[in-house]
């Protein structure tokens, strides 16, 4: 079933292969308990590992585990927590260990595997985890697709379908009616609502604006660390905060007490253009409306009459794709040997030649390489800035975590990237004077030089002879958490949403 280059990809995970491994889907919508039932088998279990999408989430099993007095480490790519004698590990996906047999892992939104960017870490979670008993839970919508691959692989499986434990349903009026309004919004809004927006300056504009009409706001956003998200989080679920403003990163595993969930639009830039929320991403993002145990029912909304049609629309809709290859990333071994094979010494020549040879074919194959234009844009700058590191340096780097588009962000990495070329040691980020007030001006500034500091932590663990200052990582980031939650607290906003600037209204 599998071509010689995919056993060959099958071959790093020798271990998962002598196991008799079983697999349990828990699929289904938001609100349903598909991982609260796997995660009560890993706490029982004598070991085992949380496979998570975002450190927040690690960290959040993590401490769930110890609470419940089970020893527990901590592992992503930009720290270790590790527990004398803990036999259990909540770690992001990407730290899988393929080499170590545990006998629960817990896989948790595998819906992931579509993800353009990051889908092949979750294709490495199934087939490779070394577990006796391995727990897949997310939406049913890549299903399908997984047990092709478990077929293929002679592995047997259950599914179990969940349904949601509280009704969710779409209020019958948009909160502004025909045409939105500030002063409709305003009006209408009650504790325990989520508004959710798809820009952090949308994010910030309607938070500082809800703060000037006497409600207290929690805010979250992709841009803030995991840290400055679990003070916003328990801000909200206390009561502390009366109102959400987020953007889809509470779409994934985060419990919080909302009982409606308001769309500020109904699109979302995805990195090229402006699209329609699919179903999958409306319905993990409404799903999160109607905490079980806290309400009965709960409610989801949009802000025009226009736009429901659409909510009704993606709601009802079937979200299972059809079934595709699931995405293997090429290793830093693969990429050695291609290079010789060509030959080159130019890592982003090596990605083009797998994108041009492997390009997705649907159906035709039950894994495929994933060549991405993020790793191709980073191959490239790699190349150009230290041409003479090793193929397997290269491909580390292009491995680091990096928001390729924020030209500050890349500039700090080619910084890195040339400390690597020339084995020059690195200190930490400095930190600035203004961390110790709360000027709302420097937030956008705090948010980049955490970004920063998360590069240097994760190439701390990969070169720690030139990244040397990794026992000043913790100090650091505490100080940039605390500035930020602090001037989250009084940023004044960008004065008007994009909504409000395409109906050129002013408020």
């Amino acid at each position: 079933m599998f071509s010689q280059e995919f056993q060959a990809y099958l071959s790093r995970f020798a271990l998962a292969r002598q196991l008799d491994r079983q697999h349990h889907f828990y699929v289904g919508p938001t609100n349903s308990g598909k991982t609260y039932q796997a995660l009560e088998t890993l706490r029982q279990a004598e070991s085992g590992v949380y496979l998570s999408p975002l450190r927040l989430l690690a960290m959040e099993v993590r401490d769930r585990l110890m609470q419940a007095g089970v020893p527990c480490n901590l592992v992503t790519g930009e720290e270790r927590v590790m527990v004398p004698g803990a036999r259990h590990t909540a770690s992001t996906i990407e730290m899988l260990r393929p080499d170590h047999a545990v006998d629960v892992a817990v896989i948790d939104e595998i819906q992931m595997l579509m993800d353009p960017d990051r889908g092949s870490a979750w294709t490495a979670a199934l087939v490779g985890v070394p577990a006796k008993q391995v727990f897949i839970c997310g939406a049913n919508s890549v299903t399908i697709s997984c047990t092709r691959v478990l077929d293929a692989l002679n592995e047997p499986y259950t599914l179990t379908h969940l349904q949601r434990m509280t009704p969710l349903l779409i209020e019958e009026h948009s909160i502004c009616g025909a045409r939105y309004h500030a002063a409709k919004l305003r009006k209408a809004l009650q504790t325990g609502d989520a508004i959710i927006a798809f820009s952090r300056k949308d994010v910030l504009t309607l938070a500082a604006r809800i703060r000037q009409w006497g409600l207290s706001v929690a805010t979250i956003y992709g841009a803030l660390s995991p840290e400055v998200r679990r003070v916003e989080s328990a801000r909200f679920a206390s009561g502390e905060a009366h109102i959400l403003v987020a953007t889809d990163a509470i779409g994934m595993g985060l419990n919080l007490p909302i009982r409606r969930v308001i769309f500020a639009n109904i699109h979302k830039f995805d990195g090229i253009a402006s699209r329609p929320l699919n179903a999958t991403e409306m319905r993990q993002i409404a799903g999160r409306a109607g905490r079980h145990g806290l309400y009965d029912t709960g409610y989801v909304t949009v802000l025009e009459d226009d736009e429901q049609w659409h909510l009704q629309a993606m709601l009802d809709a079937d979200d299972t794709v059809p079934p595709f290859a699931l995405p293997i990333a090429v290793g830093d071994g693969d990429i050695e040997a291609l290079s010789l094979h060509i030959p080159t010494w130019r890592l982003a020549e090596c990605m083009e030649y797998l994108h041009k040879q492997y390009a997705r074919s649907p159906g035709q194959h039950v894994l495929q390489w994933q060549v991405t234009s993020l790793q191709h844009q980073q191959a490239m700058l790699i190349d150009q800035t230290a041409p003479q590191l090793s193929m397997r340096d290269k491909y580390r780097l292009m491995c680091a975590p990096l928001a390729i588009q924020v030209p500050i962000a890349r500039d700090y990495f080619l910084q890195c990237v040339q400390a690597v070329a020339t084995q020059q040691a690195r200190s930490l980020p400095q930190m600035p004077e203004w961390l110790n007030g709360q000027q709302a001006q420097y937030l956008e500034q705090a948010e980049l030089i955490c970004q920063h500091l998360s590069l240097y932590s994760w190439l701390s663990y990969q070169y720690p002879r030139i990244f040397v200052d990794s026992a000043l990582i913790d100090d650091a980031r505490k100080k940039l958490n605390g500035f930020i939650g602090r001037a989250l607290r009084v940023q004044a906003g960008y004065g008007k949403t994009q909504r409000e600037a395409e109906l050129g209204q002013y408020f």
